[in-house]
């Protein structure tokens, strides 16, 4: 007798979204629909177009490959998406030519959302509200890996070293530039300048003396209306992947990761996804003895700190007085050629086994 197959489990992943790094997560989404185990996994893709509506997506990874001459994006195709109006039912629903027809009970939501409006706490909120467990991290974490100044709050909390920085908004900046220029010029140049709220290097400017600091302001408040400006420091620019412990076990993270910037300023938004020359992704990156330990030990702790789940990488500076943090993205760049992908593969876990990993962690943690 032929054994029962085992029935998929029905997964809505969610990928576009209203921020600045719409294309990012739609190239995202297109790594993973290409990986994803089909035999397990029955897929829904629902694209956020850039207004926010909730569209029926195609399921095609090759529609959201990542072309410098043309990004991909969610089109506004008509369709609409309506999420279950209670804890109640998992039942997900799209409108379409004026009919309404079910999509099935969903057992999960992978949402894989960059900035604003999905990765910083509020599409997990809108998830929790009607009961639907989904991948990553919780509305706490989330808001908190979003929200630049607030991660340095507390990791410094923590013990765990951060550059020094100074956050303004644009009213202060307005009401009393002279004051807020001497705090920005006490931290010493060369800094970094960048949106308080985002990621993937949008808005961020490199600033090396006092006369380029309006401009690197203009850039990062017109992509949000409160700005980090942190102390350049002098070092490797290095990563780690973390991921949340099975069965009550702590943490782990990956092997590192070195971004090796030779003929540009910093790891900006064209060399991470545009593939401009300058830059090179050196997985694993060569460490000293002990180091490895040591980078791993504060990654997890980093990813405690915030009270991580599912997923996270932790960006570092390597000086010569150790690690100092940069940054805890809590929905990294997730495309097949991305860090965080790397560093599990150098690690021994293959790109689609971590989409399982993830789902397997979701469903044990489900909120």
């Amino acid at each position: 007798m032929s054994p029962i197959p085992t029935p998929r489990l029905r997964i809505a992943l969610l990928f576009g979204g209203r921020s600045s790094e719409h294309s990012i997560s739609c190239a995202t989404a297109g790594g993973v629909l290409g990986a994803i185990d089909r035999e397990r996994y029955e897929v829904i893709p629902v694209g956020i177009t850039r207004d926010g509506a909730f569209v029926l997506e195609s399921d095609d990874p090759g529609r959201f490959a990542l072309d410098a001459g043309a990004l991909p994006t969610v089109e506004d195709n008509g369709t609409r998406v309506r999420w279950p109006d209670s804890a109640a039912s998992r039942e997900l629903t799209v409108v379409e030519d004026g009919a309404e027809r079910s999509l099935g009970e969903l057992d999960l939501v992978f949402p894989i959302l960059h900035g604003p409006w999905g990765e910083d706490g509020t599409v997990q909120g809108m998830l929790e509200l009607v009961g639907l467990p989904y991948v990553g991290n919780g509305v706490l974490a989330s808001a908190l890996g979003m929200d630049k100044h607030f991660t340095k709050t507390v990791l410094e909390a923590a013990g765990i070293p951060v550059a020094p920085w100074v956050t303004l908004t644009q009213r202060e900046w307005d009401a009393d530039r002279e004051l807020w220029s001497r705090r920005i010029g006490a931290l010493g140049y060369p800094q970094f300048v960048k949106p308080a709220r985002a990621g993937s290097s949008v808005g961020v400017s490199r600033v090396t003396e006092e006369a380029g600091l309006d401009a690197a302001l203009a850039t990062a408040f017109a992509e949000d209306g409160k700005v980090l400006v942190e102390r350049g420091i002098v070092g490797r620019e290095v990563e780690c992947a973390v991921l949340g412990g099975r069965d009550g076990a702590p943490a782990r993270a990956s092997v590192a990761g070195e971004i090796v910037v030779t003929g540009r300023d910093f790891y900006d938004f064209e060399a991470k996804y545009l593939d401009a020359p300058g830059v090179e992704l050196v997985c694993p990156a060569d460490l000293r003895d002990g180091e490895l330990a040591e980078m791993q030990r504060i990654a997890v702790r980093a990813f405690e700190a915030i009270g991580g789940a599912g997923l996270a990488r932790v960006d570092f500076f390597l000086t010569a007085d150790g690690f100092v943090v940069n940054e805890v993205n809590t929905m990294p760049g997730f495309t097949p050629i991305s860090m965080f992908p790397k560093c599990w593969l150098a690690s021994g876990l293959s790109y689609p086994a971590l989409i399982d990993e993830l789902i397997a962690l979701a469903l044990q943690t489900a909120r």
